[in-house]
């Protein structure tokens, strides 16, 4: 995660049952509503958490099965590295 490339939209307070309240600004932004689905994952580093709309995840699947070629782009084979001799 690259820290030139994220958005700070304020802090947040953990609650008794576990839950957190998404402030309004990053709820606007990113189009997040009540009843929004968000998948919860841990950051590479392990030190905290990142949520994604389970939407954006499944269309990225969507497009690792179709071999990330869009509709009229061809196929591209991979390319053979050259080895040393």
């Amino acid at each position: 995660m690259n820290p030139h490339e994220m958005d700070v939209y304020g802090t947040v307070k953990v609650g008794e049952r576990g839950q957190i309240v998404i402030p309004s600004g990053a709820r606007k932004e990113l189009d997040i509503r009540p009843g929004s689905l968000l998948l919860v994952i841990n950051t590479p580093s392990r030190d905290g958490i990142a949520l994604i709309k389970v939407e954006i995840v499944k269309r990225m699947i969507e497009k690792m099965n179709r071999g990330l070629t869009e509709p009229g782009e061809p196929d591209r084979e991979p390319t053979k590295r050259k080895t040393a001799k």
